[in-house]
């Protein structure tokens, strides 16, 4: 079951979730709008000939200090929510990209969902589908939270994005894959 904001509201005030810094206007009738934080990472065209899954890509760290991001044309790269959440072991969440700014060909993503028990910074897949430069203003709203009930309490996440803070890097190369 999908959380309203009431039930959101209820569970922040209870301490049973924690979304920070938050304000009381990011709350929505059924989701939590998050604000885009200050750190991306690029993926280095120049230093890998090809991306692998087996080993790490390398990345261009970028810290907005003077309050804008420009993303060039048909430009993938990962940012930020400016909020720290965690979630109990009996609730999970997905990402979804506010419709608005997706109808500007920008596209947000998460990679999947954010598992119960999951603690820190989310990371935000953006891509400009567009011909034209799009600029972002950090501290914006950019993309809602859906909190949803799992049947039953889980051991909660302990993955290898526990904790993360900024923009975090694909680990998928610690995975163990019986067919390696």
């Amino acid at each position: 079951m999908i959380l309203s904001g009431k039930t959101i509201s209820e569970k922040l005030d209870k301490g049973h979730l924690k979304i920070n810094p938050l304000a009381s206007n990011q709350i929505q009738p059924a989701s939590v709008d998050l604000r885009l934080g200050s750190h991306f990472l690029l993926v280095e065209e120049h230093e890998n000939s090809i991306i692998s899954l087996g080993t790490p890509a390398s990345y261009k760290e970028i810290v907005v200090t003077n309050g804008e991001m420009i993303i060039p044309p048909h430009t993938f790269l990962l940012a930020t929510t400016k909020e720290t959440i965690e979630l109990p072991n009996n609730l999970t969440a997905f990402v979804e990209g506010r419709s608005s700014i997706g109808r500007l060909g920008l596209f947000i993503q998460n990679a999947g969902w954010v598992d119960p028990g999951f603690k820190g910074e989310i990371t935000l897949e953006l891509f400009n589908a567009n011909k034209l430069p799009i600029q972002l203003t950090i501290g914006r709203r950019i993309c809602q939270l859906v909190i949803a009930e799992v049947d039953q309490e889980t051991n909660g996440y302990n993955g290898k994005y526990s904790q993360q803070k900024g923009a975090t890097a694909s680990r998928i190369f610690h995975d163990f894959e019986i067919n390696r």
